[in-house]
């Protein structure tokens, strides 16, 4: 096994044995004193997507728009909206995208299919490349012409380039 193989191998042990763990990034600070309230806070920054991030929910994020966001949420349970209209006021600002989880719209059906569509468009590539070079390789390993062969190929060619 080479140097460099083996060190991919222990790279990816470490990468699979080891939990990947995501700790909150709220701070003491952002936390409210209602108990109920940062509970309801907590549960709805799981559901909002980092806009900077773009893969880790708000609370999960230490981005500053991150910070802002799940400062807004508290703000809107603190001013009494319930779970939904506090999600639904981040979505009328930041769209759709915010969500972790979008409905599937019009204007979100690229967020669900897009990556299907890749995907697929990505394995016809290959098939189309690997069926050439399928291609190439029985031409490569072709056997020659005999001798009877080569001087009809000769014959039929030069029929067709005199007028």
């Amino acid at each position: 096994m080479t140097g460099k193989c083996a060190s991919f191998l222990a790279c990816l042990l470490l990468a699979v044995l080891l939990p990947a763990t995501s700790a909150p990034a709220v701070a003491p600070d952002e936390q409210l004193a209602d108990a109920a309230l940062e509970v309801r806070a907590r549960e709805i920054g799981q559901q909002l997507r980092c806009v900077v991030c773009q893969n880790q929910s708000i609370d999960d994020s230490n981005a500053p728009l991150a910070h802002d966001l799940r400062q807004l949420v508290r703000e809107r349970l603190t001013a009494g909206d319930t779970d939904a209209q506090a999600i639904d006021f981040i979505v009328a600002r930041y769209g759709n995208f915010v969500l972790l989880k979008p409905p599937m719209q019009g204007n979100t059906i690229l967020l669900w299919f897009g990556p299907a569509v890749i995907l697929v468009l990505a394995g016809l590539g290959l098939g189309r490349y690997l069926k050439r070079q399928a291609a190439f390789q029985r031409l490569q390993t072709s056997t020659p012409l005999t001798r009877d062969e080569q001087e009809r190929l000769e014959v039929l060619l030069n029929q067709r380039g005199s007028p």
